[in-house]
């Protein structure tokens, strides 16, 4: 039946067209910001899960940031520990040459005094970021014995957790301006004339070769030992937590890449599919078009049916 009333034909073309329009207003939108899942109202599931693996992957980017920066800190502990080491070692040569008989211990007492202050100067410029592990005041109140690293960022359920590598600077100070506590400032009580020395405080140009001052020196040539052995001890922690930091730096880092890949797997547009379908909606909205048009011409030919 024909009526001027209802256009049934126009109505359905129209219907065609308007839901072509929509799917390419759809896909034109994914082309654009490369996402098939722009907003809540795509699919809301997805865009949740989607923007709180966005929040937990800037959480691990500054985790990243965090374990450069603690990396940083343990390098420059462990280069001053060594550091340490290698003039602790000249100093222990040097109270070995003055082990010997008739040597002028005054002069070797001026050389081991330059690599004392070598010591307290190498203590005091291991510094990063404000951060000093080897030249502490253990009085100060905001001194904390245990340094921490923000090692990880992990979600289980709706909790969130934060993982820390922490390092013991009690293993670790050369120097306590507190209680001279630290590997070098320690003082050794042990000492026959009861005259008490650290290995950056010794001094032996007033010994002799009395037996007794021979034996004082061959107690300070043991005391610096034991120190360099301590600071040996010392540096291979250091090392483990430097090892350990830069592992874990490295598998944030592959954390992150895997989450950034998991989020695209859920939103991200496939570029090829759209641009495919872009084509064939083009040419149905351009049907759809041509569809309403004949539709609103059939009303047009009933009047030729009243000349």
């Amino acid at each position: 039946m024909s009526s001027i009333m209802t256009n049934v034909s126009a109505m359905t073309a129209l219907q065609s067209l308007s839901s072509t329009n929509k799917a390419l207003s759809q896909t034109q939108n994914r082309i654009s910001t490369g996402y098939k899942v722009s907003s809540a109202e795509d699919n809301a599931a997805y865009w949740s899960i989607a923007t709180t693996m966005r929040s937990d992957r800037s959480a691990l980017s500054t985790v990243n940031d965090a374990l450069g920066l603690g990396a940083a800190t343990v390098d420059v502990a462990y280069t001053g520990m060594n550091a340490a080491i290698d003039v602790a070692k000249e100093i222990k040569n040097k109270l070995v040459a003055a082990r010997q008989p008739g040597i002028d211990r005054g002069k070797v007492q001026s050389e081991i005094s330059e690599l004392q202050n070598q010591l307290i100067n190498i203590g005091s410029s291991s510094v990063f970021s404000g951060e000093n592990w080897l030249s502490v005041d253990s009085s100060d109140a905001s001194y904390n014995a245990t340094k921490t690293i923000v090692a990880s960022f992990s979600r289980t359920g709706g909790s969130v957790s934060i993982g820390t590598i922490s390092v013991d600077l009690t293993g670790v100070e050369l120097f306590d301006a507190a209680d001279q506590s630290g590997i070098l400032d320690l003082e050794d009580t042990t000492t026959n004339g009861g005259t008490t020395y650290s290995v950056a405080t010794l001094d032996i140009s007033t010994l002799t070769d009395s037996a007794d001052d021979i034996e004082d020196l061959e107690q300070m040539i043991s005391w610096v030992d034991d120190a360099i052995g301590g600071m040996t001890t010392s540096a291979s922690n250091l090392g483990a937590v430097k090892q350990r930091t830069n592992m874990q730096k490295d598998f944030v880092s592959a954390l992150m890449s895997a989450i950034d890949r998991g989020i695209g797997t859920l939103v991200d547009a496939d570029m090829n599919e759209e641009s495919t379908r872009l084509q064939a909606l083009q040419v149905q909205q351009q049907l759809g078009i041509q569809a309403l048009s004949i539709a609103n011409q059939n009303s047009q030919s009933i009047l030729s049916l009243f000349r």
